[in-house]
């Protein structure tokens, strides 16, 4: 191979599912030691041509070149012979074997007889390869996200990976957990690995890449080395509008102070919260991983009730001991967590619309009246937009966004005056995103008072009337929104006078 020769070309390939044209005509490169990122929202192709990389769907035409030469991959076993291997946002553990019989899992080369200490001594070696501390002999049930993580970087390398596709690896860790993650892929890059990094996370895309290609609407928009490439420019080329479209915010009158508390706490958790927030008003709550704000959010809803202070809603003082309490005072929480604790995924659009106020929806004799329930989700259809083939649609099979959309039409159907929103956008594409923000701001311009707690700065600061900044459980300042700059709130955040 010589030194211009890709690693691995995807050339020309296209892929229809009945309908719907998935790719068209796209092509890719990949290089040995470099860092390719992805780009582009959900629908763009992204998704497709993975399965098509690594052995699950064929293409419809085109051809895939490895080491400029064409090969044939008819199922993942075939990819992975070649050396090609994928890690997802949703690790591939198996809860009960331990770390070292995860790593080699996939090797069906090692011989109906297994000689445990040799594989031990094998994940070890590439744990340390890696720099990984972890016990091979650790069952993987008791792994954090970050170390499954880990897993799956060294069963690759188990598998003698030469590209790597890396689709949202970083959607659920920590910063810290991003960096490690990070050092261990930039020693992948030294190895000669080529690497695919996929995420909506800009800011990684523009630490970690050495060029960024941009699909849409599953064509090939535009290929170019990092240093060419702006935020600006590839949210336009991922979406079509400019950067200032992102974001939402409407100047607008706020009016009386709806939600009041006071020394707010809960033993082990946070204490001594105390804030405000007026009828049309966005309150943000920022913080880096352990501020414990979901904590609060949590404690207002109550999931885990408050054990100190008091909280005050339209002048009267209430005792939130449950959800039903909090729902029965017009207290609505979309969580951070929509596929586990926000939606039932199998179930319809129609019953995810309904299912926090489905007493509503009941006859008499106790039955669901379906006219009424469906009526209901044809109308927050049409006003979030949400994108489905029928309200029937399992939501399982929706994008992230669409699925975010359904998840606070259910919440919005019990008309509450308080909203908590905890990371509204993590893990959807950046249209989404702007079309969530736009939701949120008329949400506020009707009246509701909404507390919007992220990660995402930019979003906080952006959205936010005021701002909330919250260290290891305790409240350290709120901010205007003209005086909350990254500056100021990442200094409150970290503790640094």
């Amino acid at each position: 191979m010589s030194e211009a020769t890709p690693l691995l070309e995807m050339r020309s390939i296209s892929k229809r599912f009945d309908a719907t044209q998935a790719l068209d005509d796209v092509g890719l490169v990949l290089r040995a030691g470099e860092v390719h990122a992805l780009l582009g929202e959900n629908g763009a192709g992204k998704s497709t041509l993975i399965k098509i990389m690594t052995g699950i769907h064929p293409p419809d035409s085109g051809e895939i070149l490895l080491d400029g030469k064409p090969v044939t991959l008819r199922s993942s076993a075939d990819a992975q012979r070649v050396g090609i291997a994928a890690i997802y946002q949703e690790p591939m553990i198996f809860p009960d074997l331990n770390v070292a019989e995860n790593i080699f899992i996939g090797h069906q080369n090692r011989g109906p007889i297994v000689n445990w200490g040799a594989m031990a001594r094998d994940a070890e070696r590439i744990l340390g390869d890696l720099d990984i501390q972890l016990d091979v002999r650790t069952p993987a049930r008791g792994l954090t996200l970050a170390a499954q993580q880990a897993v799956e970087v060294a069963k690759a390398l188990s598998l003698q990976v030469r590209v790597l596709i890396m689709d949202e690896p970083t959607a659920a860790l920590s910063a810290h957990e991003v960096a490690q993650l990070f050092k261990r892929v930039d020693k992948l890059k030294r190895q000669g690995v080529a690497i695919l990094f996929i995420s909506h996370r800009l800011d990684e895309v523009f630490q970690i890449a050495d060029r960024v290609t941009v699909f849409r609407d599953g064509r090939h928009i535009s290929t170019r080395p990092r240093a060419e490439v702006t935020p600006e420019g590839a949210i336009r080329d991922m979406v079509g509008r400019k950067m200032e479209d992102f974001f939402h915010r409407s100047e607008r009158a706020f009016g009386d102070v709806l939600l009041r508390v006071d020394g707010l706490g809960r033993a082990g958790a946070f204490t001594g919260v105390s804030f405000e927030v007026k009828r049309g008003e966005v309150l943000g709550f920022a913080g880096l991983v352990g501020a414990r704000r979901t904590d609060v959010g949590l404690a207002l809803f109550g999931v885990a009730p408050a054990d100190a202070g008091t909280i005050t809603l339209a002048g009267q003082t209430v005792t939130i001991g449950s959800p039903q309490s909090a729902m029965s005072h017009g207290i609505a929480y979309v969580s951070e967590d929509r596929r586990q604790l926000g939606l039932s995924l199998p179930q319809s659009i129609t019953a995810n619309v309904t299912l926090a106020t489905l007493k509503r929806y009941l006859s008499r004799l106790g039955l669901i009246k379906p006219v009424a329930e469906q009526a209901t989700a044809a109308e927050f259809r049409e006003k979030l937009s949400i994108r489905a083939a029928s309200l029937e649609h399992p939501v399982g099979q929706l994008s992230g966004g669409n699925q975010q959309k359904v998840m606070l039409a259910k919440w919005l159907n019990l008309q509450p005056q308080v909203l908590i929103l905890d990371e509204p956008t993590r893990g959807i594409d950046v249209g989404a995103k702007a079309e969530v923000h736009h939701i949120v701001d008329q949400l506020a311009q009707q009246g509701l008072a909404i507390i919007l707690i992220s990660s995402d700065l930019p979003e906080v600061l952006a959205m936010s009337d005021r701002v909330l900044v919250m260290r290891e459980g305790r409240q350290v300042g709120i901010f205007e929104h003209g005086v909350a700059t990254q500056e100021a709130v990442m200094t409150a955040a970290v503790g640094v006078a």
